[in-house]
């Protein structure tokens, strides 16, 4: 790797893009963090990207609003569907329709623009919550398309994309980035936040980071919400 090396990091204010950040740091790479304002329930995330970015070493910082509350279809998006606090069977109702296609997709046009090949991506196929777009395949078929859909791939830039996390536990995550010095406390998870930041601790991605935590052996510095 040259010493000017620049990757794109996706980072959502989370746990997982905050190890993935952390890492791609450790690698040596020069980051241009990139946050999505998409119409998700709370800005919170938002403003713990913007913290993680900071306390990471992010290069630069760009925050992309999208429209993806304007087609809903998640509840995550859409205020009318509620957040479930118990796993069912099949794709849950918080999976956001296309969003790691559309992430992606404006990373790749952010590498292009930043004369960077790499893009990293903190999807997980293991403790999840069964969305299809954070599959082996899906990244890997991503990857294909990068190098089809793109000027400097045409050009030979041999765009990669790298899921870090995509085969480890939640515990195996955060005893990784703890190893890389994350505050986790500056992160929020919780898929229903309050404006502080504070997590709920009944959703499904409040249970993973909890159990993460526990299995790791180490204390839990999630804040949640009294009561």
């Amino acid at each position: 790797m040259s010493l000017d090396a620049s990757a794109v990091v996706l980072v959502s204010g989370g746990l997982d893009s905050a190890t993935v950040l952390a890492m791609a740091r450790a690698e040596g790479w020069s980051c241009h963090a990139l946050s999505f304002d998409y119409g998700q329930r709370h800005k919170a995330e938002l403003e713990a990207a913007r913290r993680v970015a900071q306390a990471g070493g992010a290069a630069t910082h760009r925050v992309v609003s999208l429209g993806l509350g304007e087609i809903g279809g998640s509840a995550l998006t859409d205020a009318a569907i509620d957040v479930p606090e118990a796993g069912g069977e099949g794709i849950p109702v918080t999976y956001v329709p296309a969003r790691n296609t559309v992430f992606l997709a404006v990373a790749l046009g952010l590498a292009e623009v930043t004369g960077s090949t790499d893009i990293f991506i903190g999807v997980n196929a293991v403790d999840y919550s069964g969305y299809p777009d954070c599959r082996p395949a899906f990244i890997m078929a991503f990857e294909q398309l990068a190098n089809l859909a793109t000027k400097a791939g045409v050009e030979g830039a041999n765009f990669r994309v790298h899921a870090p996390l995509i085969e480890l536990s939640k515990a195996d995550i955060i005893r990784r980035g703890t190893e890389l010095g994350v505050d986790y406390s500056l992160t929020v998870t919780c898929y229903q936040a309050d404006e502080e930041g504070r997590a709920c601790g009944h959703c499904d991605a409040c249970k993973l980071r909890r159990d993460g935590f526990r299995s790791a052996g180490l204390s839990d510095v999630t804040r949640y919400i009294p009561g």
